[in-house]
This record gives C-alpha cells, structure tokens and sequence, in this order.
C-alpha cells in the first residue's frame, strides 16, 4: 500500500509527532483499537534514539521473568522506585507505570512484530531496598530488517562509534563475551566468525548490516508492525506550530517536501519529538557543567531539539524541570575521523574492566568506575565543580588495552597507532610522561596508581569499593580473579582517555497525567494534547535506577495512551 501524498486535506485520528519508540507504540496501541494514526518524522529516518540505543526495557513483573520463575514482586518494585526517586516520587504514576507494564509486553509480544528475550542485568543499584539481581530488564529480540522492504533504507542506522565496520553488538552480556574472547576459546572464535561473514555478505548485498540488535532491532519491529497496520509514516516531514480551534488542539502545521500543510487529527496530536538534548539554549540552563561553561556532546539524534516541548510552551503547557538530574548522564569520548568530522562514543563497557581507572585533572580517583554510567556522570559533575570543564580520564597499562580496548580503540590485534596519532588516546613510556601528555596532575597520578596498586593485588578497592554489587560485576571481566573489576595497574607504556560529559536522553519534560494529557499551570488537560517517550518528564524524577528506565516506562505510557486515546469520546 503506497503512502498517500500529505495535502490540506490529510485527516487522521491522531497525529503523533515523532517516529521513535515513544511515538510508533503510541500509533499500534492507538490502531489496534480502531484509530486512524498518522505518523510524522521531522528526520529522513525513523527510530528515533532507540535505533542508537541497547533496547532494553526495565518491566518489574514482566512476564518473561515470570515465566523463567524469577522472584520478584510488586511491593519490592514499589519501594526501590520510591528509594531511587526520593522527593519525585510519583505514586499514581508509578502505580501506572508497574500495573500496566507487564500487560503491554504481553500485547505487543502477542499483537505485533515485537519480541522480546530475558536478560541477566541486575538493577543499577541491586543491594539499596527493593533492587533485584536478575529479571527486571528484558532486550528486544534481534530483527532481520529485510522484512521492511524498501523501508529499510528509512530505518536510522546504529551510532557509528559503538559498532565494528557497522556490525551492530547485541546488548547481551553473553554476546559482547564472545568478542572479547575471540582470541582464547574456540567457541567464540566460531562465533565471531560466523557474525562477521554474515556482516560482509550483507554489506555486499544491502549496503548495511540486515541482521540487527539491540534498539535498531526494537525500531525496526516497531515500524513493520506500524506498516503492518497501513498506519502512515512520513520523514522528512517536522511539525510547525500546533493548531487550535477554541480550547482544543485540532492539528499541526507541517513543512513537507511538498511545502507546508495542515494536518487535521480529530482525537488528538501527541508530542513525541524525543525530549531536548540538543536544544542549547535549554541544556545550558539545566545541565550543571554547561552552566559553568564546560562541554557536552551527546551520542542522541541530532534532530532531538526540543520541538514538541516549545509548541506545548506556546500553548500553556508546563514543564518539570527541577529533577536532581535533567537527563540520564552518559561519560563520553570525542572520536576523530578523517574527513575532519567526529564521533562520540558512549562509555558503556571499558569502565567496569579490571586494570582500569579513572581520575581527575589531579590525578585522583573520584567515584567507582564500575558503578553505572549515570552514577559515573553524576559523580563526575560533583568532582568538577569548582573547574571549567567536567572531564576524567580513563588510565591503563598496555597489556590491559590490548586485553579490552579502550573507548573507540579496539583490543589487539587491532592497532593502537591510529588512535594516538590522531589525539584521540595519549601514550606515556611511564606515568610521569602519560600525565604530561594528557595535561593531569603528574605527582597526583603516581600516588593514586600507587595508592590502588596496593589493595588491587588482593583484588580490594577499599577506597570505592568496585566490585561489590552484582552491577560493578556484570560488565566486568568473571575471568579475573577474586575481583573481576579490579586489577593492578602494571607496566607501561600507558594510556589515558579524555572523557567528556554527554546524556542519552532528558529526564526533565512536560507535565502530564498517567495517560499522557499535557497539564496548564492550573494543573488542567490540554484538550486534544498529549505526550510521549522523553517529551514527557520521566516517572523516574530524575533517578536511573536500572538498564531500560527510558524504554521501559516510555512502550508502557505508550501503549496507556493508545489505548485513553480510544477509549476518548470526540
């Protein structure tokens, strides 16, 4: 079925601004129960920040859990969010939020393309009241995206810097092993091997990878089960201004290939355009390092420029903006390329590895390296407080390099060179040297390695305690011995990485009820005005308690306000 062209004639149900997670779940859930949906995408492709994300869900209770007989329960969920949420904790939404989660996996899973597969990932902070080792968070399944068709070329590719010659790695503990074994065992060698010719043989045929994981797979599902239901989804196509006929949102102004139009929705419009990372001028006022003049680069859509919250702005809407954390922080590195462009790359695994560490402009540790990278961020915002810039660095020795990687720099037999060449690592025959180079505190350096190489022999890390919750010890190294986070720093040379602050996505956003009604500052609904995924403030107040607190809550309102949406009289 061909996609109608968009005229002042369109008229829909719906109109959902924004094709990412937020937006596509909203539009099934609405065409599911007998709404005419259309979908708008200011970028050419469709995603979202999920196509770059892990594609994990945080679902307390989901039934995936249940299923594989993990223990859990309701009014443990209840007081670990209460825990993590502290003063902005929302009791009718988070009841919201746990009621309906489990059902709307079980709906989609049953209704449409997606699917989803458990995983191992302990909450981020396991041993505070409430938190769980295994059985919260669940992974969307991998999708071969051929079945999309010429769609295919629609679909957002994953974030250059995380992948290998664009072969996406499953967010799975288990996968990203097989990579880091390559070298020592014969069954993920076997493995590897047979994930790289089947790469290869894709780029050659589709000129991307087709086999993909994560939140590319998540998107992808989303979309065929969105084109499954002949609901429209239109790129290239941003929203203008909102229309409003008396009290009620009746539409939007959109600017096409075509030119300008509008769009007629009779139920409603629903903002969701992804929240506000690159919105400079908002982010300046509510990321504490940019304030005080630091820099932030963030790994999310380009295109996530705060849309949806200024067209509520415009038409009364309020905004929570006071969470202790404006957005899930993410400690990122600033990737060269030759053509003079750059990347960044997310910080998600070397953190944890033993023989790794981190430390300030004075050479000193400041945080748990292994703890999650939003309690990493957050520690590293505190420890820069009285500087210009927010920065760590991330320090090691060679053999470890070679071992893991670090950032963008791949294991051996990969080579270094490139990467020190082009400023992205610094190189030091001894400490002293390194210090020199990367622009740290020479004699604080010395002491600090000194001071951790102590207690790293026995596997200890008095000072910070890395190991010591099942988190610190998922993404580490089992194979290292007691203390699969902890290793000494050895024998040079050694190398340091710059690490800047960036966000995988805001927290702060617009007010809504539990289904997702924006609110005025008399706490009233908008007629006719909804929000989605990161436009809407989280219902974790600015805490990130586990893998999947966005994508999690953000299919589960989702799916509550398809489903209010329906249920809503014209």
């Amino acid at each position: 079925m061909s996609t109608p062209i968009l005229d002042e004639h369109t008229q829909c149900d719906v109109l959902i601004i924004g094709a990412g997670v937020g937006g596509l779940s909203t539009a099934i859930t609405a065409a599911k129960n007998g709404l005419r949906p259309v979908v708008i995408e200011k970028e050419p492709v469709f995603g979202g920040t999920t196509a770059f994300s892990g594609g994990v869900l945080w679902i307390p209770g989901n039934p995936l859990a249940k299923k594989a007989g993990i223990p859990d329960s309701r009014e443990a969920a209840v007081t670990y969010m209460k825990n993590e949420a502290g003063e902005f904790f929302d009791e009718t939404t988070v009841n919201a939020f746990l009621d309906t989660g489990p059902e709307m996996v079980e709906f989609f899973e049953r209704e449409t393309e997606v699917q989803f597969v458990p995983t191992l990932y302990p909450d981020y902070h396991p041993d505070r009241p409430g938190g769980v080792d295994i059985g919260r968070s669940i992974l969307a399944a991998p999708y071969d995206i051929r079945a999309l068709g010429p769609d295919m070329q629609r679909l957002r590719p994953p974030l250059r810097t995380i992948t290998f010659i664009g072969m996406m790695f499953n967010s799975s503990n288990a996968d990203i092993k097989h990579f880091f074994n390559v070298t020592k065992s014969l069954t993920s060698f076997l493995y590897v091997v047979k994930r790289l010719a089947n790469h290869l043989k894709e780029l050659a045929m589709y000129r991307r990878g087709t086999n993909v994981t994560s939140g590319n797979a998540l998107a992808a599902r989303l979309v065929k089960s969105a084109l499954n239901l002949n609901i429209p989804i239109y790129t290239d196509t941003a929203a203008r201004e909102l229309i409003r006929e008396g009290e009620r949102v009746v539409g939007a102004r959109v600017a096409t290939p075509q030119g300008e139009v509008t769009i007629h929705a009779k139920r409603a419009v629903v903002l969701a355009a992804g929240g506000f990372p690159h919105d400079q001028e908002r982010i300046r006022k509510n990321y504490p390092h940019l304030a005080r003049g630091g820099v932030h680069l963030s790994p999310t859509p380009t295109g996530n420029t705060g849309d949806g919250i200024r067209m509520a702005e415009q038409l009364g809407a309020t905004l929570q903006m006071d969470y202790p954390n404006a957005c899930a922080w993410m400690p990122v590195s600033k990737v060269p390329f030759k053509n003079g462009e750059f990347g960044v790359f997310p910080h998600l695994l070397d953190r944890y590895k033993p023989g790794i560490i981190g430390v300030g402009r004075n050479g000193k540790r400041f945080t748990n390296e292994s703890n999650s990278y939003h309690d990493v961020g957050e520690a590293m915002i505190k420890a820069c407080i009285n500087e210009p810039d927010t920065n760590m660095w991330l320090i090691c020795d060679q053999a470890t390099i070679s071992k893991y990687g670090l950032g963008y720099a791949k294991p051996a037999p990969m080579p270094l060179g490139p990467m020190v060449r082009n400023g992205y690592l610094n190189r030091g025959r001894t400490l002293e040297e390194l210090a020199h180079s990367a622009g740290i505190d020479a004699e604080g350096l010395k002491q600090t390695v000194t001071q951790y190489n102590e207690h790293a022999t026995k596997g200890e890390d008095p000072e910070f305690g890395r190991g010591t919750t099942a988190f610190n010890r998922y993404l580490a190294d089992p194979e290292n011995k007691p203390n699969p986070c902890v290793a000494p720093i050895g024998k040079g040379p050694y190398y340091a990485l710059k690490i800047l602050m960036g966000d995988l996505g805001t927290f702060n956003g617009i007010n809504t009820t539990p289904a997702g009604q924006v609110l005025d500052d008399q706490g009233q609904a908008i007629a006719g005005l909804y929000a989605a995924g990161n436009d809407r403030a989280s219902v974790m107040g600015g805490s990130y308690p586990g893998a999947g607190i966005t994508l999690g809550p953000i299919m589960t309102f989702g799916y509550i306000t398809g489903k209010h949406l329906a249920q809503t009289q014209d």
